[in-house]
């Protein structure tokens, strides 16, 4: 079977995410993105685990059901270089038994959703080999919180320790990830880092696992590649419509050319903020191949659903306006990622009207204009005048200029990818 699963959220318990993450309605929102799998996040914390265990049925070790929807025991851990780490667990015992041990390297440990830790990566690493806690650096490149702000390598960081994974994070994919060589034996994790349940943060990244059943063990084999298991496909956005995707101001949001950040002593020349590295120069720095894994799962580019119909209608993600007809589309074609890739443009105008139709005609041709992100703030999507211009029917003949191609394989159907069920 194949399953698609959202390992890396988090609950109102950490510092600047929504009170609505609760698991009723983490559950209803994965249901209508299309996500089988969710992961609890911050289950370090007792009062989570105490929200999970209330509203959920235990159905295998370490795999718990709420409406239908399966959630794994995930934790995410900042080190004491500030940099974060993604842990998933193989049952509640172990959740238990890691935040006794944790007591004594973090003041935060029973109080905030992501704790603390005194402990420096490798630490971390050894700690969760010991206790059989899958491992992997949370978004792996960005400037703030991740691996490769500290550190160089992989070895750097973890020393011998066995890591599982590697998160991309919102601002890189796969094809640039691997240009790092010592990337090829990784498995790539692809999750939404959500902190508000809506239909354009949970799920906008998630992973398609080939697996048995929906279980911690199945996905377990998967990231180890056992047993026939395996991660088929990694979705996620444009890396350009991440926040740290190119150099920029953290202030004003004004973009350099990494030798133009590096004269300037990474201060801004307009408002005197910070300006950090982007996930694409970072990349470049260590970037030692052009060669790929013959076995890593092709990636599939999204930009949310929802951000598509807020660009046509003028109005913002969260309106009413825009949850209606995201509602009605889904109601109508299944899930968000059949909308995006897979349903008739034709029927989806038939529904809608053409002004959607056509930008998700757009968004599948590599039409749409993308404003690159950098410094925290999110890429954006715009719609060409010529895409705007044109019939429904015409679509196929029109030209449009100013629009840069990604250098990924073009893609048109899910279909593509991977045989469904």
């Amino acid at each position: 079977m194949f399953i698609d699963a959202d390992l890396h959220i988090h609950s109102r318990y950490s510092k600047a995410v929504s009170k609505l993450m609760t698991f009723p309605i983490l559950a209803e929102n994965a249901k209508l993105k299309g996500l089988g799998i969710v992961g609890t996040g911050d289950i370090l914390n007792p009062k989570w685990e105490g929200e999970l265990l209330k509203y959920s049925q235990k159905v295998d070790e370490g795999t718990y059901e709420i409406k239908g929807i399966k959630f794994l025991l995930t934790a995410e851990v900042e080190d004491n270089k500030r940099v974060h780490h993604l842990l998933i667990f193989p049952n509640i015992e172990t959740v238990r038994e890691l935040r006794e041990r944790l007591k004594h390297y973090s003041k935060d440990v029973e109080s905030e959703g992501r704790p603390h830790l005194s402990l420096n990566a490798s630490e971390i690493a050894d700690l969760s080999n010991e206790f059989d806690v899958l491992i992997g650096p949370s978004h792996a490149f960005t400037p703030w919180t991740a691996l490769y702000k500290e550190y160089n390598s992989i070895k750097e960081a973890y020393g011998n320790y066995k890591i599982h994974f590697l998160e991309l994070g919102l601002s890189a994919d796969s094809y640039m990830a691997d240009k790092i060589k010592a990337h090829h034996n990784l498995v790539y994790l692809s999750n939404s880092d959500a902190h508000s349940p809506q239909p354009h943060r949970l799920g906008r990244e998630f992973n398609r696992f080939e697996v048995e059943d929906a279980t911690f063990e199945e996905i377990k084999k998967a990231i180890l590649k056992r047993g026939g298991r395996k991660i088929v496909l990694n979705a996620g956005l444009d890396p350009r419509l991440g926040k740290y995707h190119l150099t920029a101001c953290s202030r004003c949001y004004t973009k350099y050319r990494l030798e133009d950040a590096k004269r300037l002593g990474w201060r801004c020349e307009l408002c005197g903020g910070v300006i950090k590295k982007g996930v694409h120069d970072r990349i470049l720095e260590l970037a030692d191949t052009d060669e790929r894994p013959k076995d890593r799962p092709p990636y599939l580019h999204l930009a949310p659903l929802a951000e598509i119909i807020a660009m046509v209608l003028n109005k913002g993600v969260e309106t009413k306006s825009v949850k209606s007809i995201w509602e009605r589309l889904l109601k109508e074609f299944g899930s968000e990622i059949r909308v995006l890739v897979d349903a008739p443009v034709e029927a989806i105008a038939e529904l809608i009207g053409d002004e959607i139709a056509k930008a998700i005609w757009a968004f599948r041709n590599e039409k749409l204009i993308i404003v690159p992100g950098g410094g925290g703030k999110y890429g954006e999507i715009k719609l060409p005048e010529e895409v705007k211009r044109a019939r429904l029917e015409d679509l196929e003949s029109i030209e449009v200029k100013g629009v840069e191609v990604y250098y990924r394989p073009k893609q048109s159907s899910l279909l593509s990818f991977i045989k469904r069920d």
